[in-house]
C-alpha cells in the first residue's frame, strides 16, 4: 500500500512541478492525475494485464480507500468557510447570485456545445456515406 501512496504523491508532485515550471494555467494535481492515468495505461499495455489487475494493485487499493473517506478530506475547507462567516453574512446574497448564475451559464454553454458537436458529428457521418 505504501507503493500506491508513493506513486500517487509522485504523480501529484510531478504535475505540480510541470505546472509551475511551464507556467501552465492548469493546476498541478490535475496534471498529476493525467500523468497517473497515462502511466497506468502504459503499464497495462506493456505488462499485458487487464483492468481488473490494475484495479487490484496498490494504487487501486489506495485509491479506493481515499474515495471511501473523501468526505473527511473536505473538512478543512468547511472549517475555512466557518472562519469567514461574517464575510458570508455580509455578501451572502451576492455569493448566491454568482453561484446560481454561473451554474446556469455553465449548463447553457454545455448544452450548446453538445448540440454543436452532435450536429458536426452527424454532418461528418452523413458526408462519409456513399
Amino acid at each position: 500500500m505504501v507503493r500506491g501512496f508513493v506513486l500517487l504523491l509522485l504523480c501529484q508532485l510531478a504535475g505540480e512541478a510541470f505546472s509551475r515550471a511551464l507556467a501552465l494555467p492548469v493546476p498541478g494535481p490535475v496534471l498529476g492525475l493525467v500523468l497517473l492515468f497515462a502511466s497506468l495505461q502504459l503499464y497495462q499495455r506493456v505488462s499485458g494485464t487487464d483492468r481488473a489487475a490494475v484495479g487490484e494493485s496498490d494504487v487501486g487499493r489506495v485509491s479506493d480507500g481515499l474515495l471511501q473517506n473523501l468526505a473527511l478530506l473536505f473538512v478543512p475547507a468547511g472549517v475555512g468557510v466557518v472562519q469567514h462567516l461574517k464575510l458570508i453574512e455580509d455578501h451572502g446574497l451576492a455569493i448566491a447570485v454568482v453561484l446560481i448564475g454561473s451554474t446556469a451559464i455553465t449548463l447553457i454553454v454545455t448544452v450548446l456545445v453538445f448540440l454543436a458537436v452532435a450536429r458536426w458529428v452527424d454532418g461528418a457521418a452523413g458526408e462519409a456515406k456513399p
